[in-house]
């Protein structure tokens, strides 16, 4: 192949790629979602326009100083009471993006993570860092975005002491499946994400 038409060509695909990187998802009501893999290349763009209500999912991203000073002038640009971030971040967030993070007291910012990862945030969630993994993965896996912020809690164990606490005789006691289907998978951390940009909307916030 020519040199002039292979340069072309990675010209192409390297502008595709570029163009594919922090792509907004829309989590509806004015809520985006961008799923960083690598700072400062994934930052939403164009850097000059206000992105509006966001969750910045920065969960195993990579990054250096570089990365983290351009996450900070982001953040500083776009975060605002009316046009909250939520950034969810982990234990293995780069260590110069937790940094950045840290402390930063920029208003309209929401910083969550899991509790295992004893991080300094607002908003700690209870989850396994191999459920949280999961359910990360489960998003590049093809998995619904809208499936994995929508849980379908288990209906209660029906034994005996459940039918005496509700004064329920055996022939009327429910049928249960003999073969439960395992409760879904619902990434919590962008599930809290998002409950909270619906409770700011119901105050009337937002």
């Amino acid at each position: 192949m020519n040199a002039r038409i292979l340069l072309g060509t990675l010209a192409v695909i390297l502008s595709l790629v570029s163009a594919a990187a922090g792509e907004a998802r829309d989590l509806g009501q004015g809520l985006s979602y961008y799923r960083i893999r690598e700072l400062p290349a994934d930052l939403p763009k164009p850097a000059h326009v206000r992105v509006g209500a966001v969750v910045l999912d920065l969960r195993y991203a990579e990054g250096d100083e570089a990365g983290a000073a351009a996450l900070r002038a982001w953040i500083a640009f776009n975060a605002s009471p009316k046009a909250p971030l939520f950034v969810i971040e982990n234990a293995d967030t780069s260590k110069a993006l937790k940094a950045a993070l840290a402390g930063n007291g920029t208003t309209g910012l929401v910083l969550l993570a899991p509790e295992s990862a004893k991080l300094d945030v607002d908003v700690s969630v209870a989850v396994p860092p191999a459920v949280d993994r999961m359910a990360y993965d489960a998003l590049d896996k093809g998995v619904p975005l809208a499936s994995l912020l929508t849980d379908n809690p288990t209906k209660p164990r029906i034994d005996e002491a459940y039918l005496e606490k509700e004064h329920i005789p055996d022939s009327q006691s429910p049928e249960v499946p003999a073969d439960k289907a395992p409760p879904p998978l619902v990434d919590v951390l962008l599930q809290r994400a998002v409950h909270l940009h619906r409770g700011l909307q119901a105050l009337k916030r937002i």
